[in-house]
């Protein structure tokens, strides 16, 4: 059996740290020794940026023989070149030093990889729902939302685990952040910064994050009506977005979905008020996702259907 694994290795790019680690490419199953994350600043000069990210991907490497490894695929933040592995990020206070590089050439040179092995691309919002409809309970289902509750608001349309980012049925690239929603846009709305200047608005007290005014809750009549909030605002706007793509299963990831049970009550009541019938999931794989997701990539009969869409992203 083991003369036919075939491994990649899929990469996470955070705004300060890289992680990354190896998928059997045929069963979407992580090698759990084989996960690497390292802290990387990402105001630091491109080659400093470049050595970190070959350092976390041969580590990930090591742990498997060089013979069955397939390729690598990244996720990465956009503006990016995802069709030809160039960054194009510029103003955006992140790896402003690698605006114009081919991240894939620079990163095989350091590996000591030949120059046609495989590198494939994707974002990271559409990695974290690939990584879900592969590899975790959502795979049952065909037409998946994917969305993540964090520092921002991100989003994925999925049939039979390939995204959509196109027609009728879903908004421009799959994209709902920059969606009109009450006084503004959904980001600030259904993101962290919304809880915590939400919170200071209603009591005056500032807090550093959202698990902070979660811990509270048991005692804190506002920290409760702000989570109740959410989760109405929330389901409010999802429900056009999910019975348009006719979604038979949504799934909530990023940092604020730890938080689901104290939003839960509010969301659901809007949905089933709206007969919104759905399942919802709390990510499985997390901060996995993304990287179970950019592997996928390398899996050829998967990239013939993304590759396309890949280009357009």
């Amino acid at each position: 059996m083991e003369s036919n694994m075939m491994y990649a290795v899929g990469v996470d790019i955070g705004g300060s740290h890289i992680s990354s680690v190896v998928v059997d490419v045929n069963s979407g199953n992580m090698l759990k020794n084989s996960l690497t994350e390292v802290k990387v600043d990402n105001q630091a000069t491109a080659d400093e940026i470049l050595d970190k990210w070959a350092a976390a991907i041969s580590e990930s490497i090591m742990s498997i023989d060089r013979d069955k490894l397939v390729g690598i695929g990244l996720a990465v933040p956009g503006p990016f070149d995802y069709k030809n592995g160039v960054a194009l990020l510029k103003n955006v206070a992140k790896y402003d030093s690698l605006y114009g590089i081919n991240v894939g050439d620079e990163l095989k040179k350091r590996l000591d990889l030949p120059l046609d092995f495989p590198f494939r691309y994707s974002n990271d919002a559409l990695s974290f729902a690939v990584g879900e409809c592969w590899s975790s309970q959502a795979a049952n289902y065909k037409n998946v939302v994917a969305i993540t509750l964090g520092t921002g608001f991100g989003s994925a349309f999925l049939s039979n685990g390939v995204p959509v980012i196109e027609g009728d049925r879903v908004p421009e690239s799959g994209y709902v952040y920059h969606i009109p929603y009450k006084n503004g846009i959904a980001d600030d709305y259904f993101s962290t910064r919304w809880f915590l200047n939400e919170y200071k608005n209603r009591t005056g007290t500032v807090c550093n994050g959202v698990k902070e005014i979660a811990d509270r809750v048991g005692n804190d009549e506002a920290a409760k009506a702000l989570f109740d909030d959410f989760g109405s605002n929330l389901a409010s706007f999802l429900v056009p977005v999910l019975a348009n793509f006719h979604a038979d299963c949504l799934v909530i990831g990023g940092n604020i979905s730890r938080a689901y049970p104290l939003f839960s009550d509010s969301f659901q009541r809007v949905l089933d008020e709206r007969n919104i019938n759905i399942e919802i999931m709390i990510s499985e794989l997390m901060e996995s996702a993304a990287m179970v997701g950019s592997a996928r990539l390398l899996d050829d009969d998967f990239w013939t259907k993304m590759e396309p869409l890949v280009a357009k992203i």
